[in-house]
């Protein structure tokens, strides 16, 4: 039984900065519909991105830059140091009327993560969703499975998230690796989550919001390094 009644899809076409990235799916939590959206979209620069609780420090310890720049973005969301290179990424955005916007953590990680292996399964990826925290401690996302993200039958993780609960309802940011055929697993994810969808575009002014916010926000050191001064 799908989990979404109903669904909007925006395949963002226009690879973006980690920046603005981060500041359009926070406007998209804070100007929700009743209607859950997913945002499927790309990087404007090889980026690794941090959860709110991570520190850069840690992030450039995981991934140094060594020859090649990389740019270095904190998420609003919590989870770990994910390589935005190699990954697919992803965000589901549900309103606060949504039940799954109330369970808790780990249940609606496992819901959406199950959506999220049914749709690599049917691309031919074996997978299967971690039952128990296996994490070692390790800040890199994809070198630390936690529980119900997803790996593959050796064990090697394949997907996971960080989340944001606010007033306004759930935010998902997933990263997804092994994917050959972005569009079909797009469409794959979404016959997964729900029977009803369609496609949505955003207005020019949310993305000029969006550009705004991450140049007072994302973009900055007091975001970068001193989360606990912001709200």
């Amino acid at each position: 039984m799908p989990a979404l009644s109903d669904l909007l899809i925006w395949n963002d076409p226009t690879p973006r900065s980690g920046e603005k990235n981060m500041a359009i799916d926070e406007l998209l939590l804070r100007q929700i519909s009743d209607t859950p959206l997913l945002r499927v979209y790309q990087w404007r620069k090889p980026s690794v991105s941090f959860g709110y609780f991570e520190t850069l420090e840690s992030a450039k310890t995981s991934f140094p830059e060594n020859d090649l720049p990389l740019h270095y973005i904190r998420r609003w969301t919590g989870g770990g140091i994910v390589d935005h290179r190699i990954d697919l990424t992803y965000t589901l955005i549900l309103p606060k009327s949504h039940p799954l916007s109330s369970l808790r953590g780990a249940e609606s990680y496992r819901i959406i993560h199950e959506a999220v292996a049914a749709a690599l399964n049917d691309q031919g990826i074996a997978c299967k969703l971690t039952p128990t925290n296996t994490g070692d401690g390790v800040a890199a996302c994809f070198a630390n499975p936690v529980t119900y993200d997803i790996v593959s039958t050796d064990g090697s993780k394949l997907a996971g998230a960080g989340q944001k609960r606010s007033r306004h309802g759930l935010l998902h940011q997933g990263s997804v690796i092994g994917i050959q055929d972005r569009a079909k697993w797009q469409q794959d994810l979404t016959n997964h989550l729900t029977k009803s969808s369609r496609t949505w575009q955003p207005e020019s002014e949310l993305l000029n919001e969006a550009t705004k916010l991450s140049e007072k926000k994302y973009a900055t050191d007091e975001w970068r390094m001193k989360r606990k001064k912001i709200t």
